[in-house]
């Protein structure tokens, strides 16, 4: 290997171990808050479907995965925005570590008592190590889409993927964030018509 070449593969060579390193630390610092590495239930399972599952952020991926790729775009436009000379690696790796972040604090009694309030989270025991490392690579997933289709095409699909979540489970990433910030009695009761 030339100088030049050890030059190219040693940020992204470094990049890709501070990815695993922040989801190593997410899945250790999960487990030392007591989360289950999988369901309870015993099973592991690509999807679950139904909204009211107990299994419901549990599993490798369901309704809320789509929050998260939505997630990984947002993520990927606003470091493009605020920090357009670093390196697309050093945008993922930051994006990795604000969206691990998420993923524990979202797993905190607090966080967790608030999801709570709302009406399709009432049995809401927080997420598996599994489903919460299946969120950032979904996040992750989002970041590459962004990277790679033009921005038009990357608003679409985010603003189709919000609608068609909301219109389907009555939930996606701004019907959470508005119920987590100021409960809305007439959003409430449109969720709980959810089948």
């Amino acid at each position: 290997m030339d100088i030049a070449q050890k030059r190219v593969t040693s940020p992204s060579r470094a990049a890709w171990m501070g990815v695993l390193g922040i989801m190593l630390v997410q899945a250790v610092v999960l487990h030392g808050m007591g989360r289950l590495w999988i369901c309870s239930c015993g099973t592991i399972r690509l999807w679950v479907g139904d909204i009211r599952s107990i299994e419901m952020s549990q599993q490798v991926a369901d309704w809320y995965t789509f929050s998260h790729i939505i997630h990984g775009i947002l993520f990927y436009g606003l470091l493009r925005l605020l920090l357009p000379r670093l390196p697309m690696l050093t945008r993922l790796v930051i994006a990795v570590g604000i969206e691990a972040g998420w993923e524990i604090a979202e797993n905190t009694p607090w966080v967790i008592e608030a999801y709570r309030l709302q009406a399709l989270a009432r049995g809401y025991v927080g997420d598996s190590i599994l489903n919460s490392l299946s969120d950032t690579l979904s996040m992750m997933t989002g970041f590459a889409l962004a990277s790679i289709l033009p921005w038009k095409a990357t608003l679409v699909l985010a603003i189709v993927m919000e609608v068609a979540v909301g219109y389907l489970v009555h939930d996606n990433l701004t019907l959470n964030i508005l119920n987590f910030v100021h409960r809305f009695p007439a959003i409430e009761i449109w969720q709980s018509a959810v089948q």
